[in-house]
């Protein structure tokens, strides 16, 4: 809940390992460009090879996102908690692809809370702010966003 988020605390939300067949078929169902759909198609272009589309990337963060959530309950009821209920999202900005994801990259998905307050117009509820992002297996970034979602107090 609104209480339990600590400004500051960067969760790792999980990782995930992208693979040619995987960057083409989510190419071919949502993002059809030619350097999204082979290796050839690719080398015509600056990225000089099969690169994941930035959809993907980002559809991969709101899994890893779920996931984390619902380990989190699970841990909760183990305890006797209530749920943690967040949602919904009040919308993201500065949606970035700082560097191409290549066949073979593993991105590890982090959420860092940066801000919160309390809703004057909404009583009960509050809304948190964060920069969500993802790093290849070099550290580097190669997508990143502010997030904000609505939780209760």
């Amino acid at each position: 809940m609104y209480d339990d988020i600590v400004i500051g605390e960067r969760e790792r939300l999980g990782a995930y390992t992208f693979t040619a067949e995987a960057i083409i078929a989510f190419a071919r169902n949502y993002d059809p460009q030619p350097f999204h759909l082979s290796e050839e198609g690719g080398k015509a272009t600056h990225f000089g090879g099969l690169v994941a589309s930035g959809w993907h990337t980002g559809s991969l963060w709101m899994r890893m996102r779920v996931e984390h959530s619902q380990r989190i309950a699970a841990e909760r009821a183990a305890k006797g908690l209530p749920p943690q209920w967040n949602g919904p999202s009040g919308g993201f900005t500065n949606l970035k692809w700082p560097r191409p994801v290549r066949a073979g990259d593993t991105v590890t998905y982090y959420t860092e809370y940066v801000s919160k307050r309390p809703l004057a117009s909404r009583p009960g509820w509050g809304i948190v702010f964060s920069l969500n992002t993802g790093e290849n297996q070099h550290g580097e970034l190669v997508f990143a966003f502010d997030g904000s979602v609505f939780v209760p107090l």
